[in-house]
């Protein structure tokens, strides 16, 4: 396992070209100079040993020392130890409504990105508790399983699209029932499921799934996001505009908000519902509840002893360094013997 302690110096990779820049400047320039002193003929008489490969090669030698040494200064570390840490906190997972409703745009930027920040502030101010994610739509997938690294959770978040689930719709049960096999500790005591969605359900069973998430001791909390209101769903090539869905009468579909479903299945889980087209409404809720919540201890594993290996860098560095240094930009003697294109033949 590694870590990078300074990750913010990869932006110096940027001065890599514009070495490359200068290198190119500077041949113009000497080409430029030789002709106003003497013809080209005149020139390979007066220093035949001249190699532009050779001076390539130089250039190529400073661009992988320079980049070892940026390298250097982002320091990777090692963990050379894993170690068994315990912790203490609740099993909280979401669930992601990604079906075609959610790309509405009746709150900005749409339904998606809002539940998305919702979900990410909730992880950013959660402690050592677990989590994981699950996303549906006509069906329920796993994105990411119960996990303490709240860093890969966002990461996998913010991926997250109506793309990922083949088959569309709404089925709000189908995320309950996914959720019944994903707490992995039967130890742990309080264990919460957020569905976020705009509460569009195409199904009916979804209330007696919410009961026997209930009966298994799992509270439920809904957030609904989106307007009673509604909005048309916006049709996108490539990012750009291209309609909006149309039902098949041809008018364009309007999808709205049903908190109703949503509220139900939070009072038969034992849990609340809250508005989340404010976002700092229901992450406040959310964290008020875990932070109450009896907290059970686990066990996980991560590495430590991170050692520095920045040394490497450097020493490698340092080593195509000296070969820039040393490297003459002569040619070499045996390649001059060496007529590949019959250049000897071809002056007689």
């Amino acid at each position: 396992m590694y870590k990078l302690e300074e990750p913010i110096y990869f932006y110096l990779f940027a001065t890599l070209p514009l070495v490359v820049v200068v290198f190119i400047a500077v041949v113009w320039w000497k080409k430029r100079t030789q002709k106003k002193f003497a013809s080209l003929e005149l020139l390979e008489k007066i220093a035949p040993n001249y190699s532009f490969f050779k001076s390539t090669l130089k250039l190529i030698f400073l661009l992988i020392g320079i980049s070892f040494l940026i390298l250097s200064l982002v320091n990777p570390k090692m963990g050379i130890k894993l170690k068994t840490i315990k912790r203490e906190g609740v099993d909280i997972v979401f669930a992601l409504d990604v079906s075609k409703s959610m790309l509405a745009e009746d709150i900005a930027p749409n339904r998606l990105e809002k539940a998305k920040q919702i979900i990410s502030k909730t992880i950013e101010k959660l402690g050592s508790d677990r989590v994981g994610i699950i996303v549906y739509a006509g069906n329920a997938y796993p994105l990411l399983p119960i996990t303490t690294d709240h860093a890969a959770a966002n990461m996998f978040l913010q991926n997250a699209n109506p793309d990922m689930v083949s088959s569309q719709g709404t089925a709000i049960n189908e995320a309950l029932s996914l959720a019944k096999t994903y707490y992995n500790n039967e130890e742990q005591t309080n264990k919460f499921l957020v569905i976020i969605s705009d509460g569009e359900d195409h199904e009916k069973n979804t209330i007696a799934m919410a009961d026997d998430l209930a009966n298994e001791g799992i509270k439920v909390y809904t957030v609904g996001v989106g307007t009673e209101k509604g909005g048309p769903i916006p049709l996108r090539d490539r990012g750009t505009l291209t309609g909006y869905k149309k039902d098949r009468k041809g008018e364009v579909v309007i999808t709205h908000r049903n908190s109703n479903v949503l509220i139900e299945v939070a009072d038969k889980a034992n849990g609340a519902y809250s508005d989340g087209n404010l976002t700092e409404k229901p992450v406040n809720m959310l964290i008020d509840v875990v932070s109450n919540a009896q907290k059970h201890e686990f066990e996980t594993k991560q590495f430590s002893d991170f050692k520095d290996q920045f040394q490497w860098f450097v020493g490698i560095a340092l080593l195509f360094f000296i070969f820039d240094i040393f490297f003459l930009e002569k040619k070499t003697k045996w390649l001059q013997k060496v007529d590949l294109f019959k250049e000897k033949e071809f002056k007689k």
